[in-house]
């Protein structure tokens, strides 16, 4: 029981010492491997046209060779072609990618 205790108090010690960006990575991959089941819904207007579920985690693009950000997400999920909300067999899950500059968008934790 000593030792748990011990092993987590040198792991939170670790990770206070650390800085702000390694700790935002840290809870970053934390994130990834558990998962956010997120939703992304893409609006033409006041009209919702895309739901994707299910979705992990969206990235942002870098460039191959520079290294900088690209203006564009992308990610993985389920493409819900009837909008009902719900992830039925006939869905599949797809890659997607949406501009930063003039997609509208609401990314959202399932709740």
């Amino acid at each position: 029981m000593k030792s748990k205790l011990l092993a987590v108090a040198v792991l939170a010690l670790g990770v206070a010492s650390c800085t702000q960006e390694t700790q935002n990575q840290f809870g970053r991959a934390v994130q990834n491997w558990t998962g956010t089941d997120g939703i992304l819904e893409i609006y033409a207007g006041e009209k919702l046209v895309k739901r994707f579920m299910k979705i992990d985690k969206l990235t942002t693009a870098a460039g191959t060779s520079s290294g900088n950000d690209r203006p564009y997400r992308y990610g993985y999920g389920v493409i819900d072609t009837n909008l009902d909300g719900i992830a039925n067999d006939g869905n599949n899950k797809v890659y997607f990618e949406f501009s930063d500059y003039s997609t509208s968008y609401i990314f959202y934790e399932k709740p």
